[in-house]
């Protein structure tokens, strides 16, 4: 499989800093597996979707994992060094993996500050370029420091063109997230919703169930050819609950659609479901990987945004459609100014 067939230019003006306002009001580009293309609007979906169907969402909750601090002179002459550190992944209740600059500044042994009596020491260095930070609390503690002191991890390209802020609070946080924030990045197809449009597709008969999982980085970053290789990409934590699996298999047993909002919903589904289609509960890690050629088990239609190019996100959703077909359908989205990525528009995906 050559990677080069999940590339394309996208202007970089397309490229959404702020959701749409108000959510729901984002432009929906319907692709139909016979090739059309409608031009819809999210609060159309209800009108796109049967009564019976069922929308699958994953309700975590993003970490405000960005941390802006300074790590102190370290002989009492030198000046203090401003550090940004984006947690990554949690290792246990007081430790987390994070992106630290400037990197080479940074030694293990190391103390960070990231606010009045807030801090954590570099206790390790990764061979990807990670740092374990070890942190001063742990538990509800740190989960509270971080709350507090932390900002929202916008993707790299929102981050690179303006900070994080405080409507960021809000915009980048689904509004059905659960209490647990351990996600460092957002199922972003559920920005989407709001309560009037979870209003509008219960009143059409549409149900609604959540799994989670653990949105990480890794999520985001480009394939490489190591990925094709070894048929894997990273780990994510995932649950599905008897009581999710049990009504999921009700739905299509009655002759219904299980539609996972983002792909994130999508690989937990996939990777709770058997060689039949009937999905089983599952608690733990997961590191499905799903690409052109792999039969899709649980998933009759998917809601998502748009995906960056040479991603897993991309090829996921070419699994699901066919390469050509949306390669077809991401030139028409550029051609017609579409906004991409995590604050921008969504697609509905129906085979």
């Amino acid at each position: 499989m050559d990677l080069s067939a999940f590339q394309f230019d996208l202007p970089e003006d397309l490229i959404a800093l702020r959701p749409a306002e108000p959510k729901d009001s984002a432009r929906l580009l319907v692709v139909h597996g016979d090739g059309r293309f409608e031009d819809r609007s999210v609060r159309d979906l209800s009108a796109l979707l049967a009564p019976g169907d069922c929308l699958v969402f994953n309700d975590t909750r993003v970490l405000p994992a960005a941390l802006k601090g300074i790590r102190p002179a370290r002989d009492g002459v030198s000046r203090d060094v401003e550090v940004d550190a984006n947690l990554v992944e949690r290792i246990d209740a007081r430790r987390w993996l994070a992106l630290a600059r400037p990197g080479r500044r940074l030694k293990e042994g190391d103390h960070l500050v990231f606010a009045d009596g807030f801090g954590a020491i570099i206790a390790g260095r990764r061979e990807g370029g990670e740092v374990e930070l070890e942190f001063d609390r742990e538990g509800a503690a740190l989960d509270a420091a971080l709350d507090a002191h932390g900002a929202m991890p916008l993707p790299p390209y929102i981050a690179r063109r303006r900070a994080a802020d405080a409507q960021d609070r809000e915009s980048y946080q689904t509004c059905f997230a659960g209490e647990e924030a351990a996600s460092v990045a957002a199922p972003t197809a559920g920005l989407h919703f709001t309560p009037r449009l979870l209003e509008e597709v219960a009143q059409a008969g549409i149900l609604c169930e959540n799994v989670r999982l653990h949105v990480g980085l890794g999520t985001f970053k480009p394939l490489e050819e190591k990925h094709l290789a070894e048929n894997r990409l990273h780990e994510e934590w995932r649950r599905v609950t008897p009581e999710t699996a049990e009504k999921l298999n009700a739905v299509r047993a009655r002759g219904h659609r299980i539609v996972p909002v983002g792909t994130t919903a999508m690989r937990t589904l996939e990777s709770c479901a058997d060689e039949a289609g009937h999905i089983h509960p599952a608690t733990g890690p997961t590191d499905i990987f799903l690409k052109p050629g792999d039969r899709l088990r649980a998933t009759d239609a998917l809601m998502t945004n748009f995906h960056l190019p040479g991603s897993s996100l991309f090829m996921l959703v070419c699994a699901l459609m066919g390469t050509d077909l949306m390669q077809a359908a991401y030139a028409y989205a550029i051609r017609n100014k579409y906004r991409f990525y995590s604050y921008g528009d969504a697609c509905l995906l129906l085979p």
